[in-house]
């Protein structure tokens, strides 16, 4: 069985419009609920094999706080340009080229795509995952490639405002 952490980057900072949108940085709330939010997982001994992140700033970021939190090195992020500003659809082709050595993965990237990418995996009464939401899907498959519209099961949907 596949099973797929779906994260939306934490709250970003606009205060620096010398920025560019790549470049944002986490603002102090994002600093506070990535950490949250990965401990959260951690308690609930839910812990991905493997990290996969858009490269913008706040995303990495991001997922450094969740491989921090993880025991995954920083270094073993594999960074993949094409999360940036993807479609649901490009996500999806990346979800289906994942190393199928790795069967739990976690996924750190940006909305819209984001959550189009949670409703068309499990048809999930979502219509916005917030900066740092998470979504947690398992799948029939032992293959990355069999993954697409609806074969998902939404196990677990939270986010920092969440009291859950």
């Amino acid at each position: 069985m596949k099973t797929l952490l779906i994260v939306r980057h934490a709250k970003s900072d606009w205060d620096d419009p010398k920025l560019s949108d790549f470049q944002r940085p986490l603002n102090s709330r994002g600093h506070k609920n990535a950490p949250e939010m990965a401990h959260r997982l951690l308690r609930k001994k839910i812990v991905p094999q493997q990290i996969v992140s858009s490269p913008a700033n706040r995303a990495i970021t991001t997922a450094a706080y969740f491989s921090e939190a993880f025991g995954i090195e920083k270094s073993a992020i594999i960074q993949i340009p094409a999360i940036y500003e993807a479609s649901s659809r490009t996500l999806l082709e990346i979800i289906n080229n994942l190393d199928n050595q790795h069967d739990f993965i976690a996924l750190f990237g940006h909305n819209p795509g984001i959550t189009n990418l949670v409703t068309t995996l499990c048809q999930a009464d979502i219509y916005n995952i917030p900066t740092c939401g998470m979504a947690f899907i398992e799948f029939p498959f032992d293959d990355w490639e069999m993954i697409s519209e609806d074969t998902g099961e939404l196990k677990l949907y939270d986010f920092p405002k969440n009291p859950g």
